[in-house]
């Protein structure tokens, strides 16, 4: 890669890195060309011969918050056996970057999600696409499980995982909106619980 190659993809990261700050603090809608251009120093027009469009700035956005959390959560829980091993790293994984990272900058998913719920158009779709990709991911690893004889054979993928999403979203809630000390703690008691009554 020659300097100048590698230049334009530092300054891209950075234009990205600064629009996930300001999503992360104010939501997907707040990212606008120029307030990331004011935020690195930056002309408005340097922004867009690097990323494109406000909706390309947007979809980049979620696609670095994908890629930070899968290398934090699930890459390194995949070095753990399937099945269930492979299932508690991700959940200790996942909870872990709830409390040591999502706690003071939010989660980009999850606020997105709450803010185009109600919307239709290419950049729901988008979230929606890489939200799914993390569920199927999940619901795979479940499977696993199910298939090891680890989990019971009637066990229903899809409701446990929308029972560890509701409840990763609830530690979320109680340890960055009501700063509940115990949040984890109890998250962790109500995992242990839910896991035990599906297996075998």
């Amino acid at each position: 890669m020659d300097a100048k190659t590698q230049k334009s993809e530092l300054t891209r990261a950075a234009i990205v890195g600064a629009a996930m700050d300001l999503a992360a603090a104010e939501g997907l809608e707040a990212i606008s060309l120029q307030a990331v251009a004011d935020r690195i120093g930056l002309s408005k027009s340097g922004v867009f011969s690097r990323i494109g469009s406000r909706e390309a700035l947007q979809k980049a956005v979620i696609d670095e918050y994908g890629h930070r959390f899968l290398a934090e959560v699930f890459a390194p829980a995949l070095q753990q056996p399937q099945g269930l091993p492979r299932l508690h790293e991700i959940m200790r994984r996942w909870s872990l970057r709830v409390c040591q990272v999502e706690v003071h900058s939010g989660c980009i998913f999850t606020a997105g999600a709450f803010e185009l719920d109600d919307r239709e158009g290419e950049l729901r779709d988008h979230l929606m696409q890489a939200i799914s990709g993390w569920r199927a991911a999940l619901r795979r690893t479940v499977q696993q499980a199910i298939g090891l004889g680890q989990l019971r054979a009637d066990t229903d993928a899809d409701q446990l995982v929308g029972e560890l999403y509701s409840l990763v979203i609830g530690l979320l809630h109680d340890a960055r909106f009501l700063r509940d000390p115990r949040a984890a703690e109890r998250s962790q008691t109500s995992w242990t619980r839910l896991i035990a009554s599906y297996q075998t």
